[in-house]
């Protein structure tokens, strides 16, 4: 055997590989408590050290949903959808909401800052079709985000169509967006964490990005799919988080960010009570 592929070989059966992805079956007690299946996987990268609730979740792939705002809004950025997070879309007039129920902020003029956090789905189809197919694979390859597939319509393949990321995914793309490491411009990615930022305390500063996608869980009752995803920079630390919950009812969408949240302060990525 050559000495190289022996020590690659020693490598990978090193205790301190395997011990590199902790299971927490506890955290499965919480989703149990809540009343949602799902995992939540979570990167401390001061420890080297991922977290996982379900690792076999944490690999199986799903529609991105709104969390795909985050890529494409560099994908608008650099391709000249819009000239900055301030750029004004105006809105068409066709109310839109969830589920009967209007949301105010999509039914108005938005721009890449208020649609990141409105979550405003027409906002970002607009810049996905200014962008183009084209020019869209040509990012999606470049930063290989997901399975690259974009089939579905340039609008919705996010949406409803054939783009698939894991969790562990997820926080491989946040990864390199949080240092710079995407193959978009530096501009393009400030300004994207900029937007992302949805708390900023004192102690902390949180981004994050929710998606729910429509009979996205892959399961027997093809229930809807949730997703809450980003990075915590706390005490001089990072953890990225990646979180997907089946949703079998409307209200469960609201039990992400909590879940998340107090998971994430039992690890001491956040602050207790924040």
């Amino acid at each position: 055997m050559p000495p190289c592929l022996l020590l690659a070989l020693l490598v990978l059966s090193a205790p301190g590989h395997a011990a590199s992805w902790r299971e927490h079956p506890s955290w499965q007690s919480s989703f149990a408590q809540a009343g949602v299946k799902g995992t939540l996987l979570v990167y401390d990268e001061k420890a080297d050290v991922w977290h996982v609730s379900d690792a076999a979740r944490a690999r199986q792939a799903f529609l991105p949903a709104s969390t795909f705002k985050l890529f494409n809004a560099l994908v608008a950025l650099d391709s000249g959808a819009v000239r900055d997070e301030f750029e004004v879309i105006r809105w068409d007039g066709k109310a839109r909401g969830l589920k009967d129920s209007p949301v105010a902020e999509w039914n108005r003029d938005n721009s890449l800052a208020s649609g990141m956090r409105y979550s405003t789905v027409w906002f970002y189809q607009e810049v996905a079709r200014r962008a183009g197919e084209q020019r869209m694979q040509q990012w999606i390859d470049k930063a290989g985000y997901g399975n690259r597939d974009i089939g579905g319509g340039i609008d919705t393949f996010w949406l409803s169509g054939a783009l698939r990321i894991s969790a562990e995914q997820q926080i491989g793309f946040l990864r390199r967006l949080a240092d710079d490491r995407l193959p978009f411009s530096p501009r393009a990615q400030e300004i994207v964490r900029r937007i992302s930022i949805i708390e900023s305390a004192p102690t902390y500063v949180l981004h994050a990005k929710t998606g729910w996608g429509m009979h996205a869980a892959q399961n027997s009752a093809n229930d809807d799919l949730g997703w809450y995803v980003g990075w915590v920079e706390h005490a001089g630390r990072r953890w990225f988080f990646a979180m997907n919950v089946d949703l079998p009812a409307p209200g469960d969408a609201a039990k992400r960010v909590p879940l998340a949240k107090q998971l994430l302060a039992q690890l001491g990525a956040l602050p207790q009570g924040s």
